[in-house]
């Protein structure tokens, strides 16, 4: 049974952490398959660890005596299985000379590793069970990734691509994108405090920020009919936007954007009239539930909000829930046509309840003309790193380059960007 990234990352994480700080001998030992590729849905936990073969036996007993392990199988003499409360952690080993054919392998997609399969008996080679070897069954040094594509006579193809759909055909062509990378992240325009269902403060929120280097940050709390546990009402805006103009003052080297998460109602009306909304310097508009509609009317609702003038940002669309339910039956070709010709932007949401827009839906986006934002939609200070990273994984799966994100520009680009939109039904 699948089961979210978030939670996925976490069982990985841990295995790892603990394998450290129990001090066992391996040179390396990384997550691969699902969590390695940033699938949304995770149907099995693996690590792969790098480690001498006269150490293997020790290694594998070391595993099996992690504090969160309560009980282990070993399939063959090269990986283990750990059982614990959270869910079941699958590790690999193998030595440094064979790690790159060992990180490809069991990295995937099956798809992936079947067509790099065919390639290497093209070229007289034998890719299996995560080593190389020669036609003569000799084994070809492969100690990275890139020494294992370049054998095959490709240039090295990023995890999150590893789909077995075009990348092999892009990278014969020497044409797969200049993804996107956090490091080209600028700012992040989603993410929540104390003033509705966040955990934390707005100086809290912005400190963590600047602490990621961030130029800019915008606070989008959820407005007053929102689903969530706690929300912005009409009154609270006067008083955020003051606290907002103080951090302003006291906060230096970060711009901080006043942004909110408006509804968009059942009729497709907004939850803030637009009096309070062009108060704000960036407006994401957001459908949480789908009040019984079906896709055709949620689709209408979404055009309403998008052709609104003080709509900048869609924010995490298909409304899903990885592993859970596939969300809203939108039609999205519609949506994204309408985004680009009105300048709105869509959101490839990293929190790991949404991780939305994926994969071929986000490159959908790009493919249309939209400019896409990367986001954390967070609410706690403390998470806003690893949900950025969930979000910068799931935009890579869609071949998202930084040409297409909003937030990988500066400031003035973003508030350019709002600018133009409004100034069209001024």
């Amino acid at each position: 049974m699948a089961i979210p990234l978030g939670r996925a990352h976490v069982l990985a994480s841990t295995a790892i952490r603990e394998a450290r700080s129990a001090g066992i001998r391996l040179e390396a030992l990384i997550a691969v398959g699902d969590v390695r590729r940033f699938e949304p849905a995770v149907e099995s936990v693996r690590l792969l660890g790098v480690v001498a073969d006269s150490s293997r036996r020790t290694v594998l007993a070391a595993l099996s005596r992690l504090p969160s392990v309560l009980r282990f199988e070993k399939p063959n003499d090269r990986s283990i299985r750990l059982s614990t409360e959270r869910g079941d952690v699958t590790v690999h080993l193998t030595s440094s000379d064979q790690a790159g054919a060992a990180l490809t392998w069991h990295t995937g997609s099956s798809r992936h590793v079947d067509l790099l399969q065919t390639r290497a008996r093209d070229y007289g080679l034998d890719l299996s069970d995560g080593r190389l070897q020669n036609g003569d069954g000799v084994p070809v040094a492969c100690p990275s990734e890139d020494d294992l594509y370049r054998c095959l006579d490709l240039p090295f193809i990023a995890p999150e691509l590893r789909a077995g759909d075009e990348e092999l055909t892009a990278a014969e062509r020497r044409t797969l994108p200049q993804l996107i990378t956090e490091v080209n992240i600028r700012g992040d325009l989603h993410m929540h405090t104390t003033w509705s269902d966040g955990s934390d403060t707005t100086e809290q929120m912005v400190l963590a920020a600047k602490q990621l280097g961030y130029e800019y940050v915008a606070i989008t709390d959820h407005s007053q009919r929102a689903w969530s546990s706690r929300k912005l009402s009409v009154d609270d805006v006067p008083r955020q936007s003051d606290e907002i103009a103080s951090l302003r003052q006291t906060i230096s080297d970060i711009d901080i954007l006043h942004g909110i998460e408006v509804d968009i109602l059942p009729d497709g009306d907004l939850d803030f009239e637009d009096a309070i909304l062009e108060g704000f310097d960036i407006v994401l508009a957001s459908l949480h539930v789908d009040d019984g509609q079906d896709g055709a009317q949620l689709t209408e609702r979404y055009l309403r909000a998008i052709h609104h003038p003080l709509v900048n940002v869609i924010t995490h669309p298909a409304n899903r829930s990885p592993a859970r339910s596939p969300g809203f039956d939108i039609d999205f070709d519609t949506l994204f046509a309408a985004a680009a010709e009105t300048g709105t932007a869509m959101e490839i949401d990293g929190a790991p309840g949404h991780l939305d827009m994926d994969g071929a839906l986000a490159r959908r986006a790009a493919a249309a003309g939209v400019k896409v934002t990367i986001d954390s939609d967070c609410h706690r200070a403390e998470w806003l790193a690893r949900q950025m990273r969930f979000g910068v994984g799931t935009a890579r799966r869609g071949w998202i380059e930084p040409q297409h994100v909003l937030n990988a520009r500066g400031v003035d680009e973003v508030r350019a960007f709002v600018a133009r939109k409004r100034a069209r039904h001024d």
